[in-house]
């Protein structure tokens, strides 16, 4: 492959580390509830994901595992903010403090040591595709599953009683509860169910990317993926492309200095923040408009 396609074919990879926790953001703030612990889930279900790979061999386990750890930690944010009234933006960050600790501590034994890495399947005839199919049809599983669950989402989104009740739930909740409806299960179970996504890309970086565990292994991923969510505007196919801008980002530097281009190591390592401060910045103003309302009412009362 040619510069530019290394450049966008490993991007594609690595976004989707950042697709799979900003999906989960989007379930999440559709329903009204904004989780910076979203790192500390990533953080959880790369460690845990390592350890059950590392023990057992399998890494199907281990993304398992790294999924309901995922879960699990936002499980604990739901509960404090739903059911507690936490504040929303103090118990993300408690929450990321608190897993980072925890993984740290807990993660010691497990540090640098390799972890059995997916294998690549190209998918038949699509891959052949000039351009496209090295960039997009090229990857490990997870990758695709990536594809597939943004239009399960948007399906689920516009095209059922379930995202209706969600969307509704993110912009009235006491319209729905009105109507006979339960919003606050539905926010439990939106945080949740983003906190098991956020676990998932977590042991993608993980087993596939990184292939082994370091303190702090995500490196603000988690905090990338609320931002791509907003870049988005909370749509799902924008979160797609958004995570793959950031990957792309990402992917660049190593691909530069594979090709011996000389730049600045610090301006490389900043770029892909950089692009992502960027986007947001061109992009929030329209995106604000689109917020859910409650979501709104929520940030409101963290900054009074």
């Amino acid at each position: 492959m040619n510069p530019i396609e290394e450049a966008l074919a490993g991007g594609v990879g690595l976004g989707t580390a950042i697709l799979f926790p900003a999906l989960g953001e989007l379930i999440s703030e559709r329903a009204g509830v904004v989780n910076l612990g979203t790192e500390g889930a990533m953080l959880g279900g790369a460690l845990g994901s390592v350890v059950v790979t590392i023990e057992t061999g399998n890494v199907w386990l281990g993304l398992l595992v790294g999924i309901i750890c995922g879960a699990a930690a936002s499980a604990i944010h739901g509960w404090l903010t739903i059911r507690r009234k936490a504040d929303q933006l103090a118990s993300g960050l408690v929450l990321w403090f608190l897993v980072l600790g925890m993984t740290s501590t807990f993660g010691a034994d497990y540090n640098n040591q390799p972890v059995n890495a997916m294998t690549k399947v190209a998918i038949p005839g699509l891959s052949k595709i000039p351009w496209v199919g090295p960039i997009l049809f090229d990857h490990e599983i997870l990758v695709y599953v990536g594809y597939v669950a943004v239009a399960a989402i948007w399906y689920v989104f516009y095209r059922t009683r379930a995202g209706l009740a969600l969307r509704a739930t993110g912009e009235r909740p006491d319209v729905v509860a009105t109507t006979g409806g339960r919003p606050q299960l539905v926010q439990f179970l939106a945080v949740t169910i983003g906190g098991a996504f956020a676990g998932l890309g977590g042991a993608f970086f993980a087993n596939v990317v990184a292939s082994s565990w370091t303190e702090n292994l995500t490196h603000g991923y988690g905090f990338v993926a609320v931002a791509v969510v907003l870049f988005a505007a909370w749509r799902p196919l924008w979160v797609l492309g958004g995570s793959f801008l950031f990957g792309i980002a990402l992917n660049l530097p190593y691909v530069l200095q594979a090709h011996q281009v000389q730049l600045n190591q610090a301006l490389l390592d900043a770029l892909p923040y950089l692009v992502t401060l960027l986007a947001l910045a061109a992009l929030a103003r329209r995106g604000g408009a689109d917020a859910p309302e409650e979501l709104g009412k929520a940030l409101n009362r963290s900054s009074a």
